[in-house]
This record gives C-alpha cells, structure tokens and sequence, in this order.
C-alpha cells in the first residue's frame, strides 16, 4: 500500500481517527458536541470534530443544530439567545450545558487534533470567522475549520493562513464542479466527504494533489474499510475504530 504524504500543515488530520462531535455515548450520558464528550475523545487520543454556531452575540457554541429543540428542553433558533443564555442550557437532561468555542478549547489544551465545522446560514454569518478567529489566536494546539457553506470556507482562508481550512461536501459526480471550483478558489487544504458518496471524481482528483481526504460518518468496520480505499481518515461514531 503507498503511504501518502501531505504538507506539514495538514498531516495531522490524516493521522488519528476523529470523534464525530466528540466521544459521545447516551447510555454513557455523553451527549454530542458536550465537553463530556470532548473528554472522553481527549482520554481515548482521538481527534475530535465539533460544530459551532454563533449566539446572536456573535459568541461562538459548540451545538450542530440551529434549533433547541432535539438536544435541549428548550425550542427555537440556538441563534437567537445569548452565550450566557445557552450555557445556561443543560444538554439532554445530563449535567452538560451547551458550551462556548472557547470552553472547550481551554478543556482540549492542545492535547488532540481538533476540526471545526462552521455552520452557516446564509445572510447571517458576517463577524462569524472573525469571532472563531479571535478564539483561536491564542490557541497552540492542533486546529483545522471547514465548512459546507462556501461563504464560509473562504471567510476562513482569509482569517487562517497558518490552520488548514477544508471543504466540506457530499454527492455524486453531479456535484463535480461546484466543489472543483470551491476548493480551488479557497485553496482548501483538505476535504471532508460523505461515505455515502465514495468514490467520486471530485475526491479522487483532490487526492492527487497530495492533500489529505477525511470521510464521514463512520459508523462501523465495513464503512471504515470502504474510507481506507478513498479517503486517508475517518471521522467516526458508534464503534471504537482501533479495536472494531
């Protein structure tokens, strides 16, 4: 097997498998995106992926859905109430609050690879990146950003010259020039694809440019063989990748 090689800014994604929201486990009472289950990934040495929103005081969450209504006994846009406002919010019943960017980098301190998911919403996005930006100035530890939303995978160039900044994407080869032409104006360092997905042309040319290729989400060993054949790591939840 050829064992690939990528820039030194950006190999540290390909080299440990990555928590899909942290570690997260509900009969453990770990809930997704918690500092809980930022914990646990920390304790197991496993990457972790994470989705931050901003409050509608620009602060940036940890939380991957627009609305409260699903993780939290509250309802409603996320984006609508304050930092303070959400950490007051208990995520699934459990002692875990909907915690800031900035909790839960102070809680990984550099001890594992963390990639960051900025979600967007079209027109309500201005200051995003920058606030992330300020988060992490700071921060010495490993850190990647990508997104869905091209407005902000390019806001994110802008801001981080020294962090990967990634794509993230899913379908069929019908998608095939809207990445191309994503990832080329942004010159993202590397792409973050659905398994359901692979292969595809687009992923299959941006892995020639010898940057790293991330699949998601890996539920199982038979998806995490299917990744090794087209990708170079695997964002993962459900099974434990190193003893499946």
């Amino acid at each position: 097997m050829t064992v690939r090689t990528f820039p030194a800014k950006s190999s540290w994604i390909a080299q440990t498998p990555i928590a899909h929201r942290g570690l997260h486990d509900k009969l453990q009472g770990r809930f997704e995106n918690t500092l809980s289950a930022a914990q646990a990934a920390v304790e197991q040495g496993f990457s972790i992926e994470i989705d931050v929103h901003p409050a509608v005081d620009g602060v940036p969450m940890v939380f991957h859905d627009l609305t409260l209504d699903r993780l939290t006994s509250q309802t409603g846009s996320m984006r609508a109430r304050t930092a303070a406002e959400l950490q007051k919010i208990m995520v699934g019943q459990t002692p875990d609050h909907i915690p800031t960017l900035r909790e839960l980098l102070a809680l990984i301190d550099g001890k594992v690879g963390l990639v960051i998911e900025l979600k967007g919403l079209a027109g309500e996005d201005d200051g995003f990146v920058e606030a992330v930006a300020r988060d992490l100035e700071n921060y010495s530890g490993q850190a990647a950003l990508m997104s869905f939303n091209h407005w902000l995978v390019e806001d994110a160039r802008k801001f981080f010259s020294d962090r990967p900044v990634g794509l993230t994407a899913e379908g069929d080869d019908r998608h095939y020039a809207l990445h191309k032409a994503i990832a080329h104006s942004a010159d993202v360092d590397f792409v973050s694809y659905g398994i359901k997905d692979l292969p595809c042309r687009f992923v299959e040319e941006f892995r020639q440019s010898a940057k790293p290729v991330i699949s998601w989400t890996i539920r199982n060993a038979q998806l995490a063989a299917l990744s090794a054949l087209h990708a170079d790591q695997i964002t993962f939840e459900g099974f434990d990748p190193r003893n499946p």
